[in-house]
């Protein structure tokens, strides 16, 4: 008698495939992390979904010296037995850098790692981070803090706070998510603060701000830089006014450009928003990043005059509108930002552009049309 096959619907492939991924995230370290991403990539092939770098690359040049970096942001991990499509995102992400010849000299996590700051999320987070073969620096945003005011957070990674020098460039890392005390008068509980601060346009919760403490340390820290000197500050808010309602606000930006007018040249990327968004303020160009994990819509107003916009994501395919990209930093100081549409052709906004106030080089618009 003829044994008839069992044939497996799509739906049971799917978790049995999701149960196996979860097994191997338990004893997770580089060896098994290539098996796992490998898998991951080899399912998503199976199904035809085309798996984007999920990173950034960055290059700088100075003096004729370039170095490159990667960027992965904005991942919003839940627990494993919740959300396996966001984990599956930061997999490949970390395998995007992992593949990268020549390794970037460092890579920067942009923020919003985990979806409600809880101690899995964090940890299983970093769990995945540590499989990375470059060294690792942390950015933190507001998803990764509000539940226990970043004790985690900081006993995993360090200071939410920080500079360094590489290579003729100086970095500034700051948390630009500090909020005033909402919760305290009105009783909460650190999760109902962590999900206050998760709603984005609840307009129940105090604005973002970099805080007159850290201005006062960015101020010291920038103190020995020449007018001249290269300075690149990465944010998780964006450091200027665009839509309140949402908390795509830091409040007191124009204090923190204040500090930045005098230097020639200064470069601000920033996570949070999950979009492409361009603006020009002064000196200071400003760049937004994609996420890993969803788009945002463009807010109802405050959108900058020289964004280029991405197109209305197709509702159908959770990817579209994510995306990766690069920036090329020349040695003047300008930089070309690349936005790498998972999707869709990628949009480069030229140093030109910027340098024009949008007069010249406009970027093209994205090649397909909006949902």
């Amino acid at each position: 008698m003829t044994k008839i096959p069992k044939i497996q619907g799509i739906e049971t492939q799917y978790m049995a495939g999701r149960e196996r991924l979860m097994r191997s995230l338990e004893n997770l370290d580089r060896r098994v992390f290539l098996r796992v991403s490998a898998a991951v990539a080899a399912a998503a092939a199976t199904r035809g979904v085309a798996l984007a770098h999920s990173y950034q690359p960055v290059m700088v040049a100075d003096a004729g010296t370039p170095f490159r970096f990667a960027y992965i942001s904005d991942s919003h991990l839940y627990e494993k037995k919740l959300n396996d499509r966001f984990i599956r995102s930061l997999l490949r992400a970390v395998d995007d850098v992992n593949a990268m010849d020549p390794q970037p000299d460092f890579v920067l996590y942009g923020g919003d790692l985990a979806q409600l700051g809880q101690p899995a999320e964090l940890d299983l987070g970093a769990q995945i981070l540590r499989s990375l073969k470059a060294p690792l620096r942390m950015m933190v945003g507001e998803h990764d803090w509000y539940l226990d005011l970043g004790a985690k957070w900081r006993a995993l990674f360090g200071k939410d706070i920080y500079s360094f020098d590489h290579k003729g460039v100086h970095f500034v890392v700051l948390n630009s998510v500090v909020e005033e005390d909402f919760w305290s008068a009105r009783g909460l509980t650190p999760m109902q603060r962590m999900q206050t601060v998760a709603g984005l346009d609840n307009r129940s919760q105090s604005n973002f701000q970099v805080g007159a403490p850290q201005r006062a340390w960015l101020e010291q820290d920038l103190a020995p830089l020449a007018n001249d000197a290269p300075v690149i500050v990465f944010s998780h808010s964006p450091l200027y006014h665009l839509y309140q309602g949402w908390n795509f606000w830091t409040i007191d930006a124009p204090e923190v450009q204040r500090i930045l007018a005098r230097f020639a040249r200064v470069t601000v990327v920033h996570g949070h928003t999950h979009q492409l968004l361009t603006n020009r303020i002064g000196n200071i160009h400003f760049h937004g990043l994609l996420s890993t994990a969803w788009p945002w819509p463009y807010a109802p107003q405050g959108l900058p005059e020289l964004t280029i916009q991405m197109n209305r994501p197709n509702p159908f395919n959770p990817q579209d509108g994510c995306g990766d990209g690069h920036v090329d930093v020349h040695a003047d100081g300008l930089v070309d930002k690349v936005y790498d549409l998972w999707n869709r052709d990628s949009i480069v906004v030229p140093r030109e552009y910027l340098a024009s106030n949008g007069l010249q080089s406009r970027p093209k618009a994205a090649n397909v049309a909006s949902y």
